[in-house]
């Protein structure tokens, strides 16, 4: 299952909430939700599968804890969606650079253009 798919369930997001205050147990994670134990050790099951968490065996207790790397296409695509790229300029370089070399040829040839004119007025 990809993180896509884990995140599409509301009860993965509200487990992922709590875990991105530390580690917590199955246990724990349990009595923050309605739905059974079991049911908490099948989404944490999913979660884990899909990369976004990480488990600490401690005896007999299993610790579960947030990993962000697993998260990382989400937060791609959120940035992606939020930054989209700049759209190019309407005038390509090209264009521009031919424009700049026409400038500066007017520029150059601007003071002979005004000394011929003044020579043929007097």
């Amino acid at each position: 299952m990809d993180v896509f798919d884990a995140l599409a369930d509301e009860t993965r997001r509200r487990l992922l909430l709590q875990l991105a205050d530390g580690a917590h147990t199955a246990g724990d994670l349990a009595r923050t939700e309605t739905i059974s134990r079991p049911a908490i050790s099948r989404h944490l099951k999913v979660l884990r599968e899909a990369g976004v968490l990480d488990v600490q065996q401690n005896g007999r207790q299993r610790f579960y804890a947030l990993r962000a790397q697993g998260l990382e296409p989400v937060r791609d695509l959120v940035e992606r969606i939020a930054s989209p790229p700049e759209p190019a300029p309407p005038v390509s370089e090209h264009h521009l650079d031919a424009l700049e070399l026409e400038v500066r040829r007017t520029v150059r040839d601007r003071p002979a253009r005004q000394d011929h004119r003044q020579e043929n007025s007097a």
